[in-house]
């Protein structure tokens, strides 16, 4: 239980309406739906729905405050309304009051980006673990409070969420938490209260513009979170991307860069890269890493580079780094022993990433070596870069098969129409279209030839599609590994 004019010090009240001196909260809530009695209801003007229309509702449920940007029109009694100019940010300052300010006592590190957010929490969580320290990750692919698995259903969890996670953290000793930052959590304020150690860029491209409507608000809203960094931060640049130095530009955190092509705070140079890793020269030490692929070694330069300011041991850092082999369904290998055949499973879902991937897959392999990709994109998102996906996809591999990602809503036929308009009558003739995930995966593999390799991209790590509003159980690895048993027989 928290006192109401405790948990109100941590904010910026325009008006108070009732008395708060009085009011224990039994939790705080931005849904409604969920409210129990003695909570603090905040509403939030949200996309699809403005919380200032279920305050009576909520305080029918019991609730004994709340916290809006524009009071109703005829006030409860018992009940203390507290209006603010922005919800969004208030929920985050008060869910921070209300959990004991956790981040404050540890050291929170976020990485934003459109690629490589993901791998490279998921390393600095790896290596900070092999360090011997108790660490947090939040990411799209899983939340970790030290060992323990906590479910992840966004890239960034809601403001309240994401403070109980972090007062969880701290309860279980976690001395550094690794987050992604995605660019709806910064627009949506999702990360206020949280009292960041250091930031991380990683880079950007098309992405998420069935939100952000322009890339221009797109770059703003991952600028945003550098712009809010404190000077006791430090707020860490890919050089090599060319809106890296942009990024810093309002920045308050002190600033460093890292990158493959530039003179930078931290800089790498590749010597090898192929099936067996990478051997990059870092920081003028030589070192073998068992991941592939030039983005990869953006990824660990980046990861080195915020263990370095983080007052780790270079060396045992390095030599910790170049065992680690990254997270679930990024760049993640299958092989087909028999058949000799290599399957790749990605999380790539932009034209960037996409290139990314295929580039790092062309470098590799050997020539007659062919390329078989399997590519779809997500329903009810970013339409544009449906014909840029496959137009990348059908260059850059031998053979394509457009096939369904998410559908969600849509009409997967309709998604593939939109694929295949990016497609030149040359590029077509290298093409299939199989909407059905399962079969599409089933026909790359019996198309492959003994030594070719197989990119099936777009879902990663997720365990399940969604069609029609509804989730059913797949998993591109599984389904890879399964029709790869299939081959061997």
């Amino acid at each position: 239980m928290q006192k109401l004019n405790h948990i109100l010090n941590s904010i910026h009240a325009l008006r108070i309406a009732g008395n708060p001196d009085k009011i224990e909260l039994s939790g705080l809530t931005i849904d409604s739906r969920k409210v129990k009695m003695g909570d603090l209801f905040i509403a939030i003007r949200g996309t699809a729905t403005d919380g200032h229309q279920h305050i009576s509702s909520a305080i029918e449920a019991g609730a004994v405050a709340i916290v809006c940007e524009q009071l109703p029109e005829v006030l409860q009694e018992n009940v203390c309304y507290v209006q603010v100019a922005n919800s969004a940010i208030a929920a985050g300052w008060i869910a921070a009051a209300y959990y004991g300010n956790p981040s404050a006592a540890m050291k929170v590190v976020g990485i934003t980006g459109t690629n490589g957010k993901t791998t490279i929490a998921t390393l600095l969580y790896q290596l900070f673990k092999k360090l011997g320290f108790t660490c947090g990750l939040i990411s799209t692919v899983k939340n970790y409070i030290g060992d323990e698995e906590e479910p992840s259903t966004h890239t960034t969890p809601d403001a309240l969420q994401i403070q109980k996670l972090l007062s969880k953290m701290h309860q279980k000793g976690c001395a550094y938490v690794f987050m992604e930052v995605s660019s709806h959590a910064i627009h949506q304020h999702r990360i206020a209260g949280i009292q960041f150690t250091g930031g991380v860029f990683s880079n950007i491209t098309h992405d998420h513009l069935d939100y952000h409507q322009t890339f221009d608000a797109y770059i703003k809203a991952k600028k945003a979170f550098f712009d809010e960094l404190p000077n006791t931060a430090f707020a860490l640049t890919n050089l090599d991307d060319k809106r890296g130095k942009v990024m810093l530009q309002n920045t308050q955190a002190k600033t460093y860069t890292y990158s493959l092509k530039n003179p930078a705070d931290f800089k790498g140079k590749i010597f090898e890269n192929n099936l067996t890793g990478l051997v990059m020269l870092v920081d003028d030490v030589e070192t073998h890493f068992r991941m592939i692929g030039t983005f990869n070694a953006y990824n660990l330069l980046a990861v080195y580079g915020v263990a370095t300011l983080l007052q780790q041991e270079k060396t045992e850092v390095l030599a910790i780094l170049s065992n680690l082999t990254g997270a679930r369904g990024r760049f993640q290998i299958c092989y087909s022993k028999n058949e000799n055949i290599l399957g790749i499973v990605d999380y790539a879902h932009t034209p960037d990433a996409l290139i990314n991937v295929t580039g790092a897959i062309n470098q590799i392999r050997k020539n007659g070596q062919l390329l078989i990709s399997v590519v779809g994109c997500g329903g009810d998102r970013d339409k544009e870069k449906r014909p840029l996906m496959a137009e990348v996809a059908a260059t850059h591999s031998d053979k394509l098969i457009l096939t369904s990602d998410n559908p969600r809503s849509e009409d997967p036929e309709q998604i593939l129409d939109e694929m295949e308009a990016g497609l030149t009558a040359v590029l077509k003739r290298k093409c299939l279209r199989i909407s059905d995930r399962k079969e599409a995966i089933k026909t790359a593999c019996m198309l492959a030839q003994k030594g070719d390799i197989i990119l099936i991209a777009g879902k990663g790590h997720e365990t399940w599609q969604e069609i029609k509003g509804e989730k059913f159980p797949f998993d591109d690895y599984a389904i890879l590994e399964e029709s790869f048993e299939l081959l061997n027989k």
